[in-house]
């Protein structure tokens, strides 16, 4: 008999937000928006959308190991050496990676907040690594100083969402590296900026032009948000060189498909639909914000593409009732966040759409 590994037993899955067409099937709906997933409102570049019709007959074809192309661009873009770069599949990738590379299992821990985003314990639980949480600051904002408190000697990675998950808080980058400064150079700091293009000043919050500064030091990005192709599962990272050259090693050949490259590389191109993307997702955080504080929801400061509230009323009863008229958001048990729910921005008529149905909860009006 197969006999699986003790410490997986009890191990939980993601847990990912709820389909459109799981909603539509339940509640007998045809028309469902779904605003939990933190997914480009926009949906995808009409770019991209040609680019995969002009290259799908060329699905039979192994992309080129390592995706030279789309790492160049890259290099160009970001002023950081191709070296320096690892395209992968999605940013979860990345994070496997690294936690795989560095981590001993069995004698090694990672630090992270808590909450935060789950892969960052999934993937070193499932690699045997031991797992510190540091709370939060009450206000959501980073408890820096406990972080500190944490780490040991055998710790190894730290990872710092940022801006964060769920919340959307974010700090410049110089309070990264004052942090950074601060700890042992044998502990990996990565910094998720995952939702960074969000932010009302991205060079600011941004560390990536810090990574050659500082061999400690690791950003990871994703094509998922700004640029539309979650679907596709495309991030990178940007590392120092050692590390960089070791999960090259042993990074799975092939593991970013032709198709994800190809529109990856042309959405960078695309200035037109990333500045739409941009700007509908900045006005669109603004007007959540002071509607849903119109409503007592208290809302708490976000840089990235969705807004953390806690509704007056039980927020399972906001979700359940918003599920009913076709609006899917997230529920933030899954953090253990019971009180609190998650939106995404969405287009101007799903964020005002949805503004509606919750006044009509919250006030019967």
């Amino acid at each position: 008999m197969l006999e699986i590994r003790k410490e997986l037993l009890d191990f939980s899955p993601y847990s990912p937000g709820l389909s459109i067409e799981e909603i539509k099937k339940k509640y007998n709906l045809a028309n469902v928006i779904k605003m939990a997933s933190n997914e480009n409102p926009l949906g995808t570049s009409p770019r991209v959308v040609e680019v995969i019709k002009k290259f799908s007959p060329y699905a039979f074809r192994y992309p080129q190991s390592g995706n030279p192309e789309l790492v160049g661009k890259l290099s160009d873009i970001l002023n950081v050496p191709d070296e320096c770069i690892v395209v992968t599949n999605g940013s979860d990738e990345i994070i496997d990676l690294i936690i795989r590379v560095l981590a001993v299992p069995y004698r090694d821990n990672i630090v992270v907040f808590d909450p935060s985003f789950s892969i960052y314990r999934m993937q070193a639980k499932f690699h045997g690594i031991s797992v510190k949480y540091v709370p939060l600051n009450k206000d959501f904002s980073f408890n820096f100083k406990g972080m500190l408190d944490a780490i040991d000697e055998n710790t190894k990675i730290i990872f710092i969402t940022n801006p964060d998950n769920p919340s959307g808080y974010c700090v410049s980058s110089e309070d990264i590296i004052e942090f950074l400064c601060k700890i042992p150079e044998n502990i990996l700091v990565v910094v998720d900026e995952a939702y960074v293009e969000f932010c009302d000043d991205p060079e600011n919050c941004s560390c990536i032009n810090h990574v050659l500064d500082n061999k400690n030091l690791v950003v990871i990005r994703t094509f998922s948000k700004l640029y539309g192709l979650a679907g596709l599962r495309i991030g990178y990272g940007i590392l120092p060189f050692k590390l960089s050259d070791y999960i090259k090693r042993v990074k799975l050949p092939f593991s970013v498909n032709l198709m994800a490259e190809k529109a990856a590389i042309e959405v960078l191109d695309d200035f037109t639909f990333i500045e739409h993307t941009r700007n509908t997702v900045i006005k669109g955080r603004k007007y959540l914000k002071e509607e849903m504080e119109k409503l007592d929801c208290t809302l708490y400061p976000s840089q990235a593409n969705f807004l953390m509230f806690k509704p007056p009323i039980d927020a399972n009863v906001v979700f359940e009732e918003l599920l009913k008229k076709g609006i899917i958001i997230r529920p933030l048990k899954s953090y253990g966040l019971d009180d609190y729910l998650r939106v995404s921005v969405g287009r101007e008529d799903e964020n005002k759409l949805f503004i509606h149905y919750l006044k009509q909860i919250l006030q019967g009006g």
